[in-house]
């Protein structure tokens, strides 16, 4: 179970964040109370993934962080044949999530690296998940990366992309900015955490809108692409090759 996440109640100075083992000891909590959606989004990645796993295909979890989505993957795909690749570039992700999926019981193998998504390749992919991932990667680096997922998956796979967003009306932006603040205090995080966190994760966070992440994935190749998820300003997002 996890610790609750109080990291930023201190009066430390702010660093930048990082996914750290002090992070990684309270991230489920963090994430439930800090992300509105974020079960649902999770509980649909398994439903995605069973109806685009294909058979002897390779199904990843880019930043899998703690494991949330592989296991959800694991429990619903029906494929045979099928496995799954979760990398993350923090070891304390990984160590924690070899927990996580050790507790599941299934036929879909599963395969956990430390790893930099950035560096690994893509190949035979069904389907590939980068849940709350892309917006940690340097944003010169995010067409490469898509552009290699969109070359390593079979015709017919699914790219599922979970993102915090922002608004080119400053007046949305601001709201959903807002609302997304009163919904992390009504999860119990006062006004000076959730300030020192935005402070912390500013510039190491970096949120594009909507039209941006289309026009890099239909850049990239795939043939469709729709919000299937939204609630403020966080965004889940599905493309078929």
């Amino acid at each position: 179970m996890s610790a609750k996440d109080t990291i930023y109640q201190n009066n430390d100075p702010v660093t930048a964040f990082v996914f750290d083992d002090k992070v990684a000891d309270v991230f489920a909590d963090m994430i439930n109370r800090s992300v509105p959606g974020y079960g649902t989004i999770i509980a649909m990645i398994g439903t995605l993934a069973e109806r685009y796993a294909q058979p002897d295909s390779v199904c990843y979890d880019l930043g899998c962080s703690l494991g949330a989505a592989t296991l959800s993957m694991q429990q619903n795909i029906k494929a045979t044949g099928c496995k799954i690749i979760a990398i993350d570039n923090s070891l304390a992700m990984i160590t924690r999530c070899q927990q996580v999926i050790g507790t599941g019981s299934s036929q879909v193998d599963v395969s956990l690296r430390c790893a930099d998504i950035l560096e690994v390749d893509i190949s035979n992919a069904s389907l590939v998940v980068l849940n709350f991932t892309l917006q940690f990667v340097p944003l010169v680096q995010r067409a490469q990366l898509i552009s290699k997922i969109y070359a390593g998956m079979k015709p017919g796979g699914m790219l599922i992309l979970s993102e915090k967003i922002y608004f080119e009306d400053a007046k949305l932006n601001f709201l959903f900015s807002d609302l997304h603040h009163r919904f992390k205090e009504q999860n119990g995080y006062t006004q000076t955490e959730i300030s020192r966190k935005r402070a912390a994760i500013e510039n190491v966070l970096v949120p594009e809108t909507l039209r941006n992440h289309e026009a890099r994935i239909m850049a990239a190749g795939f043939s469709s692409f729709a919000v299937w998820f939204q609630c403020f300003n966080f965004a889940s997002m599905v493309a078929v090759k």
